[in-house]
């Protein structure tokens, strides 16, 4: 049995966060909210310091730092919080009794006013207490803040608090009484004018019988992962997206959580701390009919679960799915942040079953379409919240939720508005399958594809490659690896980020290596096979988005290796089509390595989808952007821009018009552009005002307010 006591000095006010009844004399009553001064600790139940005394369970407080002042016989106990942050909680519990009295006296507008006004205060006392904002930002919220407790203070009928210029509370001590009644009459000024603006408003919405128009275009979805479980037995990595199982497609890119052999996460740094938000979802994401949170559990180990010491680690190796449908927090019909859901957890057989081989997407559909899944009590708990607004946004708003530690995962898509100054450089491939010659062996390679960027003179582009948001890029990426499987199906995505300076020396290089079970055959394998992808084509567009079926070229591993050998050659079978073609010749054998006897025997198909906001995969927007360089075609590319799809112009809508009054300015002697750039302009404008593009409009009053720059146009 022990006691400890705590020395008077450090003592610390709790606060009550659950209702206790005592049972007991010795025992003290508590209401939530209430401030207790702990004496001393016995067996977890805990001795206070107030006008009554008293025991009860610890676990019914909350620890909340202080600063303890001694004067004299008295020592005085004042919070460590922002000043701030106290108004507020006295504000909360003074108005939360008027609240519930507007509700006993069933006065319903009183009352859904005054909820507004308390829940505002929540959601910033939360901010505020966070310690994540900025010093600006904190200031502009405080003065938000006080502007909010003034009144909600005077339509309330209470006291109004008098403060200075900086929302700070006037001390009448130090304060001479003039200064107190300027500064009274000022804040009572402003309250009235604020209630009269309030009038207006309303008196406006009930003339036109409908709500405030929603300007919110972009939303993000905040997931905080509580807890894995599942007996492995090996480290395994979670990979989390979001999924549209009506189109089978991945919507975001992934979250990824390194999860240890020991049922905790590898970095134990991030124990209790994994969070993610989803950003760019549109409108039209939130109306989809069904939305799906999937995770695809990756087992990182043996080839085989019981294999020892002499066997490969490291592998890649599909274990199971987890899912979990949340469309109705998608269409925001549920708020689901302080609860706890489970992904339904399907592990996959494992050892020599047919079914360990199986892709995790067709797996995961599976889970989707039926209704029940024996989970035996396994499974993936996180809780969710839908956000609105921007990344930029959220973390101003919710910076409670979302800090500079929440891992950002990113829509495999655009967001409905772009602003300008918005600048993204994504290049999403996924790995999607492949058929391969198994050879002299008797049963089908195990094959393992990695993946790396290589530049035109083949240096390693480090950490380009990103598996998942939450971990720093990766030099190379290796894939899942599939047992004796001829037509391996991965679906693998993964980002690749670059400089956009250097996307036009950059390539993409796959190589295909059999993985032994036994780790003395596995030391001597060696790539089998070799295929690659340039970033950008010959007329200066980007790859194009879709699939490409990839040539898997074979030879000498050092000239598989060599980027100036395998770059004169063509990369993927349509290339080799239109090559071929006229000129009759096979381009197969320019290098001292060739494709396979029988293309059809060994292939590989891959995905890309291009992100940017700088790289164009339309030839005549990229002349007009790159006008200076091509000055020649200037009119060829004004003309050509209006038959330009006008998804793609909004998507480059600052760097157009930019270009646009460049060659105004730059070519103000040539008279020849001038009705040419000044039908462009009004092409697009039209454009946006068309009701397709017509949420673009914040996006064209932003660049004409803030970065248009041509001090000649006007002529």
């Amino acid at each position: 049995m022990t006691v400890f006591f705590i020395p008077l000095s450090s003592l610390f006010p709790f606060p009550a966060i659950y209702n206790y009844d005592a049972v007991q004399d010795v025992e003290l009553s508590l209401q939530v909210g209430d401030t207790v001064h702990i004496l001393e600790m016995y067996e977890g139940r805990l001795q206070i310091a107030s006008k009554h005394f008293g025991i009860f369970p610890e676990t019914y407080i909350h620890l909340k730092e202080a600063i303890v002042k001694d004067r004299g016989q008295h020592e005085t106990v004042i919070p460590s919080e922002l000043p701030l942050g106290q108004e507020l909680t006295s504000t909360l519990r003074e108005w939360a009794v008027i609240w519930h009295k507007l509700y006993v006296d069933n006065k319903t507008t009183q009352f859904r006013h005054v909820q507004q006004l308390t829940y505002s205060l929540i959601e910033w006392r939360s901010q505020i207490l966070s310690g994540t904002l900025p010093k600006d930002e904190l200031a502009e919220l405080k003065k938000k803040v006080t502007a909010k407790i003034d009144y909600g203070n005077r339509i309330l009928g209470l006291d109004l608090v008098v403060r200075d210029d900086n929302g700070n509370i006037l001390d009448p001590d130090e304060t001479s009484t003039i200064s107190l009644f300027k500064s009274h009459e000022t804040a009572s000024k402003r309250i009235d004018e604020r209630i009269q603006e309030e009038k207006s408003l309303q008196q406006n919405l009930d003339l036109r019988g409908q709500p405030i128009f929603n300007t919110t275009h972009t939303y993000s979805l905040y997931v905080n992962f509580k807890n894995f479980v599942c007996n492995i037995g090996e480290d395994a990595e979670l990979l989390m997206s979001l999924y549209d199982p009506d189109l089978s497609k991945f919507i975001s890119e992934n979250y990824l959580v390194r999860w240890g052999s020991n049922g905790m996460p590898k970095e134990i740094e991030k124990l209790n701390n994994l969070q993610a938000v989803f950003t760019d979802l549109s409108s039209s994401d939130l109306i989809r009919p069904k939305i799906s949170l999937v995770c695809q559990i990756v087992r990182v180990g043996h080839m085989e679960l019981k294999d020892g010491k002499k066997h490969t680690c490291g592998l890649r190796r599909p274990f199971g799915v987890a899912v979990m449908d949340i469309t109705d927090i998608i269409h925001g019909k549920v708020d689901d942040e302080e609860k706890q859901r489970q992904l339904i957890m399907s592990p996959l057989i494992t050892s020599h079953v047919i079914g360990e081989n199986e892709p995790l997407t067709s797996v995961f559909n599976k889970v989707i379409a039926a209704k029940e899944v024996n989970h035996k009590g396994q499974g993936l708990w996180v809780s969710l919240k839908l956000l609105p607004g921007d990344l930029a946004q959220v973390q101003k708003d919710f910076s409670h939720l979302v800090d500079r530690s929440t891992a950002v995962a990113r829509k495999m898509g655009f967001p409905e508005i772009i602003l300008p100054g918005d600048v993204r450089n994504d290049i999403y491939v996924t790995l999607i399958q492949g058929e391969f010659d198994k050879g002299k062996k008797k049963t089908p390679k195990n094959v393992e594809v990695t993946m790396s960027v290589h530049d035109e003179d083949g240096n390693l582009q480090e950490k380009a490659i990103h598996p998942g948001a939450g971990y720093e890029g990766v030099s190379e990426y290796k894939s899942v690896v599939y047992y004796q499987v001829k037509q391996p199906c991965w679906y693998e995505t993964v980002k690749v980020s670059i400089a956009i300076e250097e996307v036009s020396r950059c390539h993409l290089r796959f190589t295909f290596r059999h993985r032994s079970s036994q780790e003395s055959r596995d030391k001597s394998e060696r790539a089998f096979g070799m295929g690659f992808v340039k970033l950008m084509n010959a007329d200066g567009t980007t790859l194009r988005d879709g699939k490409h079926n990839l040539i898997v070229y074979k030879g000498d591993n050092k000239k598989m290796e060599d980027a100036k050998c395998y770059l004169t050659l063509p990369c993927t079978k349509t290339e080799v089509e239109e090559k071929e073609a006229p000129s009759g010749k096979n381009l197969h054998h320019l290098a001292n390595f060739t494709p396979t006897k029988d293309s059809t025997k060994d292939s590989f198909q891959i995905a890309t989808l291009i992100c940017s906001t700088k790289l164009t995969q339309n030839v005549d927007l990229l002349g007009l952007l790159n006008w200076r360089s091509n000055s020649q075609n200037i009119a060829h590319n004004l003309r050509k821009l209006m038959e330009v799809e006008g998804g793609e112009i909004v998507k480059f809508l600052q760097d157009t018009l930019d270009a646009l009054f460049n060659i105004m300015m730059e070519m103000s002697e040539n008279e020849t552009y001038d009705f040419l750039v000044f039908d462009a302009l009004v092409f697009i404008i039209s454009l946006i005002g068309d009701i397709k593009f017509q949420h673009f409009n914040p996006v064209l009053e932003t660049y004409i307010y803030k970065h248009f720059s041509a001090t000649l146009a006007y002529v």
